[in-house]
């Protein structure tokens, strides 16, 4: 069940995504929806002038026009989410960079969900790198939409992208309530005879979800490496997807670490809305 969630505002990127995505998804769901936006406070503002007294009058001045910058992104957020008749509550924060990245990740660890906006590599911001944030340290799942994205979120074409993995295992999980409502469910497998333990197969996958009430097609493929993301999203656009489902692998690139290929390819090119989950 899926009644509180949180979403991501940007406030250097657009952010008509997150608000069209994360607002039609908690009417759907009749579920809280509270929104968090951050005003970057810029790690260089500390050095500007010599001087305790001095730093600290430049900081804080950063820091205040950095919480105005968040609160007009929420001010947004707020009009359309009371337009919609929907529980809602926002939290302004100004911070630096790595600041953000530990309280929105804490933050997000008290959700059924999470929303945020896939990274626009077009916009040099650190908007780009929160998402990837919070999918390392909410502990929850965390429903990433394309930045291209407009309108009501819907989900009644599901693809599982199923390797037999944990994180492949626990999206599954998380995306349960999301499955339970789908007209239809594809599980999308890629070299299973060489990857996914028998144990873990596909066949097995689908009669545990038959156990729902489900009834997945299962859709294998063989592919390169390199092709796996393009493959899925080929698959994706045949069989008119709304949701991907898929783990999330990798780390924090803060801990200047980095996403797995498929999952940092797919957040680079995804074209329809993905839930992961690490």
């Amino acid at each position: 069940m899926i009644k509180d969630i949180l979403v991501h505002i940007p406030t250097e990127r657009p952010m008509r995504a997150a608000i069209d995505g994360s607002i039609s998804l908690a009417a759907g769901l009749n579920a809280h929806l509270d929104a968090v936006a951050v005003g970057y406070v810029a790690t260089s503002t500390a050095y500007v002038m010599d001087g305790g007294a001095a730093v600290a009058a430049v900081f804080e001045m950063e820091r205040e026009r950095a919480m105005e910058r968040a609160e007009t992104a929420l001010t947004v957020f707020e009009t359309e989410a009371k337009h919609a008749g929907i529980a809602h509550a926002c939290h302004p924060l100004a911070a630096i960079p790595a600041d953000a990245a530990a309280s929105v990740g804490a933050l997000a660890r008290l959700y059924d969900l999470n929303v945020v906006v896939q990274p626009d590599p077009e916009q040099g911001s650190f908007d780009n790198d929160l998402p990837r944030e919070v999918l390392f340290h909410a502990g929850s799942p965390v429903l990433f939409l394309p930045y291209t994205f407009r309108g009501a979120f819907k989900a009644d074409r599901i693809g599982i992208c199923w390797d037999g993995s944990r994180v492949a295992a626990r999206a599954v999980h998380d995306a349960t309530p999301f499955l339970m409502r789908a007209e239809e469910i594809v599980i999308i497998t890629i070299n299973e005879a060489d990857a996914i333990p028998g144990e873990a197969s596909a066949d097995h996958l689908a009669r545990h979800l038959a156990r729902k009430g489900l009834s997945p097609r299962i859709v294998a493929f063989s592919a390169a490496r390199s092709d796996i993301q393009p493959t899925i999203l080929s698959l994706a656009a045949d069989e008119n997807l709304d949701l991907l489902v898929m783990g999330g692998y990798g780390h924090s690139r803060l801990q200047e670490r980095f996403l797995g290929g498929v999952t940092r390819s797919m957040l680079e090119a995804m074209t329809i809305p993905a839930l992961m989950s690490h």
